[in-house]
């Protein structure tokens, strides 16, 4: 999967990483079907009980215990904080939780995002928000982009981050596309970014109508996954996937994740066989000192497919 001569079964799966989420945002438009969302019940309690803190970049939601260990999950490209939702309550007895999200995604205004640095923005938003509320060595959970987000922290920010779990996210983007440096994705990344922009308005309009049936795709392995994800796209502002998309593939920290010392694992989709998802992703850490956790039975919305074992993986990670 790493170079043009791997298998295509294993070049969909994990070309779904980002790129898929962002491409839903088209592919769920042309499939909708008129019908109503349904909210998950956790984000509409959460929405009623809890202050938003709104920052440049993203805002932050506080849920859980007043004491403990802070934990903080990052969602990836175009989701909400909504896709933590089953996921949090697990720990939130025990540890105060902060739910991030990106200004621009469900739908909310796009604030800062809207230029480039977003990734950089992000990272410098959560550095402040945890400086600001004097918050101790929190742990750091990140989903896909949010995963590259927290590596980011880690290297930039060691001072104030506890320990790290990337979730179905790699340091360098372009080496699922073939790509062995930067210089290589660039104008890939570029232009992809420059299509989605032009088509701005085209998905805004589009998004006024849900998708209610199966999109299909490789996300997630249920229908009911697929079509969450798909309605989350859709409600992402798409300059801001747009410009996040393009800093996302034009990230490369894989001289840098070797400075990470501080506790860090990294759980992956294995849908495709653990034997055959190890032989991918385990080569992308090598050199630093991560804990790699495959996740059976998923695919890139692994905390939706498999929560079972993600719940099990976090609960290792946090002890």
């Amino acid at each position: 999967m790493m170079r043009t001569h791997c298998p295509k079964r294993k070049r969909d799966l994990f070309l779904s990483i980002g790129l898929a989420v962002a491409m839903l945002i088209y592919a769920g438009a042309t499939r909708a079907e008129t019908g109503p969302v349904t909210t998950p019940a956790a984000a509409t309690a959460m929405a009623a009980q809890d202050a938003e803190v709104l920052m440049d970049h993203i805002s932050i939601v506080t849920k859980g215990a007043q004491s403990g260990q802070t934990v903080i999950f990052i969602p990836g490209l175009s989701s909400p904080r909504a896709v933590w939702d089953g996921s949090w309550e697990a720990v939130a007895q025990d540890h105060q939780v902060a739910l991030v999200q990106v200004n621009g995604f469900a739908g909310g205004e796009p604030g800062a995002n809207l230029e480039p640095g977003v990734i950089d923005g992000i990272v410098a938003d959560i550095a402040a928000y945890i400086r600001d509320n004097n918050i101790e060595k929190p742990a750091v959970i990140g989903h896909s982009m949010g995963g590259l987000v927290a590596m980011k922290l880690a290297i930039t920010h060691p001072d104030l981050i506890g320990r790290i779990l990337v979730v179905d996210a790699m340091p360098f983007f372009g080496t699922v596309m073939g790509a062995p440096d930067v210089a290589s994705i660039e104008p890939r990344a570029a232009q992809m970014r420059d299509m989605m922009i032009a088509r701005y308005e085209a998905v805004r309009e589009a998004a006024q109508t849900p998708v209610t049936s199966d999109p299909g795709g490789n996300l997630s392995m249920t229908p009911e996954g697929r079509v969450k994800v798909a309605n989350w796209s859709m409600q992402a502002d798409t300059r801001v996937v747009a410009q996040a998309l393009y800093e996302d593939m034009t990230m490369d920290l894989r001289d840098q994740i070797g400075a990470i010392t501080m506790p860090f694992t990294v759980v992956y989709a294995a849908g495709m066989g653990e034997a055959q998802a190890a032989a991918i992703w385990e080569p992308q850490f090598a050199g630093s000192q991560a804990k790699m956790v495959a996740i059976p039975d998923s695919y890139h919305f692994l905390m939706l497919d498999n929560r079972e074992a993600f719940l099990t993986a976090m609960a290792d990670f946090l002890d």
